[in-house]
């Protein structure tokens, strides 16, 4: 596997800080080469997932380690981002939400959790599941997806070796081989960055297409603090050329960007 194979660089700790900073940064600027090899892949799985979610279709990201916790932190941010339902994005990780801060050993050899930690949100053939393992042989991962594709959802998953057990239980896999990690085997670096770029990919595209974007404003953001409170009134502002007052009247009337824009009447 790419991913386990030796660094290109070697005697680490005897790099001047400065050296080890640009040589980290050299190894980063390849990531988004190869997620851009990627693209076919990435928008198939978008493309399906959209067309699933615009019947009533939830996405669930499941992951181990790294990998669960950015799918944690993508599900996380669709709500206040787009104002959809907590549980329309789904984040779940390998030992429960306690490995979102702490490892659990282990957990993520369990190829029958993933399943069962599915199974309270009841999923149905509506539904796509993500699975996120750089290695691509996470259990947790393959064995959730293995299920999940009986049961009739749609099944993408996001690694970055070729020809992984995880691709082979997907229907849509999504390959992004990034090579050797800077420190031997630390897929936190490179495998994580171009699986957050492809899952940055992949929720902004999907929720795009189901129409939380208008023009290119995320006018179903919620309003949970002043700084998003104040891009609110900027964007209704500009949209209907009105002063900071009306706008700020219009938010607190109709509680969204959207609402505002639409229930406006000059």
């Amino acid at each position: 596997m790419t991913t386990e194979s030796t660094s290109h660089y070697d005697h680490l700790e005897q790099m001047s800080v400065h050296d080890l900073l640009v040589t980290i940064n050299k190894e980063d600027q390849t990531v988004p080469l190869a997620v851009e090899k990627a693209i076919p892949q990435i928008e198939a799985l978008v493309t399906e997932t959209a067309k699933r979610m615009k019947e009533g279709g939830r996405l669930f990201y499941i992951g181990a380690g790294t990998s669960g916790r950015l799918g944690i932190v993508d599900a996380s941010e669709c709500p206040p981002t787009y104002g959809v339902p907590h549980d329309l994005v789904i984040g779940l990780i390998a030992g429960g939400d306690g490995a979102i801060r702490k490892a659990v050993e282990f957990a993520e050899d369990d190829p029958e959790q993933a399943w069962k930690d599915m199974a309270p949100y009841h999923p149905d053939s509506l539904d796509t599941v993500i699975g996120i393992a750089a290695s691509g042989r996470t259990p947790y991962v393959i064995g959730g997806l293995e299920e999940a594709r009986k049961a009739g959802l749609l099944t993408g998953c996001i690694v970055c070796n070729e020809g992984s057990a995880v691709a082979k239980a997907a229907e849509y896999p999504v390959e992004v081989v990034v090579g050797p990690e800077f420190v031997t085997g630390s897929t936190r670096m490179k495998a994580g960055t171009a699986q957050k770029l492809v899952l940055n990919m992949v929720s902004t595209s999907v929720m795009i297409r189901l129409g939380r974007v208008k023009g290119n404003k995320m006018v179903d953001m919620q309003l949970s603090n002043i700084k998003l409170q104040d891009r609110a009134a900027r964007m209704v502002m500009d949209e209907l050329g009105v002063d900071r007052e009306k706008a700020e009247t219009l938010l607190a009337q109709f509680g969204n960007v959207r609402g505002a824009i639409e229930g406006y009447k000059p």
